[in-house]
């Protein structure tokens, strides 16, 4: 039974997996237009966490970036 059931799972993922179209086509793709604002104004912290020097926009081109801002209120 164990044997049986372990084998319906992997038929089932692999027919998923190999499907052409996706599963769930959504009935109209809409798109928002967002305004472009131009280049990203330089950062301008006076305290840094867990770096050794402030940084710079430059020294981050080509990267990818998770920026999470908060205060000591």
């Amino acid at each position: 039974m164990k044997r049986l059931l372990m084998i319906g799972i992997f038929l089932t993922l692999t027919a998923c997996a190999t499907r052409t179209e996706p599963m769930n086509k959504p009935s109209s793709i809409s798109t928002a237009s967002l305004p472009d604002l131009g280049p990203a104004p330089e950062l301008a912290n006076e305290i840094w966490l867990n770096v050794d020097s402030p940084l710079r926009l430059a020294d981050l081109r080509g990267k990818v970036v998770a920026i999470d801002m908060w205060t000591f209120g």
